[in-house]
C-alpha cells in the first residue's frame, strides 16, 4: 500500500498528552513493549525532556492535510560519553495509520536523517516475536547486534529481546 509523503516536527510538551496515547494502544497486544500497564502523562515529562531537536529528537509525523501519523524518537544509549554517536530509534503509529506502510517510510526517513543527529549506530530494541518490526528493519538493512533470550515476562510468558543495529553513514 503506498502511504503519502509525511512531514516531521519537533514535539512540544502539548504534544505530550497525545504520544502518550499512542503509546497506550499498543501495551496490551504484548508485541511492542515491555510495560504491562498503560503510562500517564506525567510519567513521561522526564522522557521528554532528555530529547532535544539538535541530537535527540523527538518528532510527530503527520499527513500533509495534517492527520496525526504517529511519533518518532532517538534516545541515547546507554548514558555514557563514549556511546554519544549510538542512538536508539522508536517508531509508533496511531491505530488508524497502521499496515499502510507509514513504518517503512518513517524508518527510511530517520535512517536518512541520523547522521544530522550525530548518530553514527541506530539501535532497535524489538521483541524476537514482533514479526512484522523484526522484518522491517531487517529488510531495511538492520543487522542483529545482540540476543537475550527470554529477558521478559509478559502475563507468565518469557519474550527474548532482540537489538537490531545499523550503521549510518555519518
Amino acid at each position: 500500500m503506498k502511504s503519502e509523503p509525511v512531514i516531521y516536527r519537533n514535539a512540544t510538551i502539548d504534544d505530550l498528552p497525545e504520544i502518550v496515547a499512542i503509546y497506550n494502544t499498543i501495551v496490551a497486544g504484548r508485541m511492542v513493549t515491555a510495560d504491562t500497564e498503560e503510562i500517564s502523562v506525567e510519567s513521561r515529562v522526564k522522557w521528554f525532556h532528555d530529547h532535544n531537536p539538535q541530537t535527540r529528537p523527538l518528532l510527530m509525523i503527520h499527513t500533509p492535510s495534517g492527520e496525526t501519523v504517529g511519533w518518532v524518537s532517538f534516545s541515547s544509549f546507554y548514558g555514557r560519553p563514549a556511546y554519544n554517536g549510538t542512538a536508539e530509534i522508536s517508531i509508533y503509529l496511531s491505530e488508524a495509520q497502521r499496515g499502510k506502510g507509514y513504518g517503512k517510510i518513517v524508518l527510511q526517513d530517520m535512517m536518512k536523517a541520523a547522521p544530522q543527529y550525530d548518530i553514527k549506530t541506530i539501535l532497535a530494541f524489538i521483541f524476537a516475536h514482533n514479526e512484522p518490526s523484526m522484518k522491517l528493519f531487517l529488510q531495511n538493512g538492520f543487522a542483529e547486534y545482540g540476543h537475550f533470550p527470554n529477558v521478559a515476562v509478559l502475563d507468565g510468558v518469557e519474550r527474548t529481546l532482540m537489538i537490531l543495529g545499523y550503521k549510518t553513514q555519518a
